[in-house]
């Protein structure tokens, strides 16, 4: 068999000018050409990617723990108490007034300081650094919208 080099033969390959198909198949389209590079580089990272946000993470988990092992341990001592030491609890304190008793209307301020601990972990700790990432997340909008 032999080559034939006639314009009569069905399928030739492309010209040289043609576009080239990366394709599977011919009419698809063309994979469009990668996009150039940008000239000019952020001055900070995404804010998807900063370190602040990590840092605001661990913030909020270590507030939660805090206030909820003060309010939750004091109920599990109480609960403890209750079942392994029921003379201490039956003990009076003053005036007939059982120690369980005492114990178990002190849970309420203790709920309160809590929610106080976490208020002021909060005010502390996470609103800060909350409020840094806002301002750099407007500043990022402001500058994303004068582009």
């Amino acid at each position: 068999m032999s080559y034939d080099s006639s314009p009569s033969y069905p399928y030739r390959h492309a010209p040289q000018n043609a576009p080239s198909y990366d394709a599977t198949y011919p009419w698809q389209p063309p994979t469009p050409p990668p996009e150039p590079a940008r000239l000019r580089r952020p001055a900070q990272p995404a804010l998807g990617h900063h370190s602040d946000l990590r840092i605001l993470r661990s913030a909020h988990r270590w507030q939660r723990r805090t206030a909820t092992l003060t309010a939750l341990g004091y109920f599990t001592l109480f609960l403890i108490l209750s079942a392994f030491a029921p003379s201490f609890m039956s003990s009076t304190v003053a005036d007939g007034l059982p120690t369980g008793l005492l114990l178990a209307l002190l849970q309420i301020p203790v709920t309160w300081l809590a929610i106080a601990l976490y208020e002021h972990t909060a005010r502390r700790y996470v609103d800060p650094i909350a409020d840094r990432i806002r301002k750099q997340s407007e500043l990022d909008a402001k500058r994303e919208a004068a582009r």
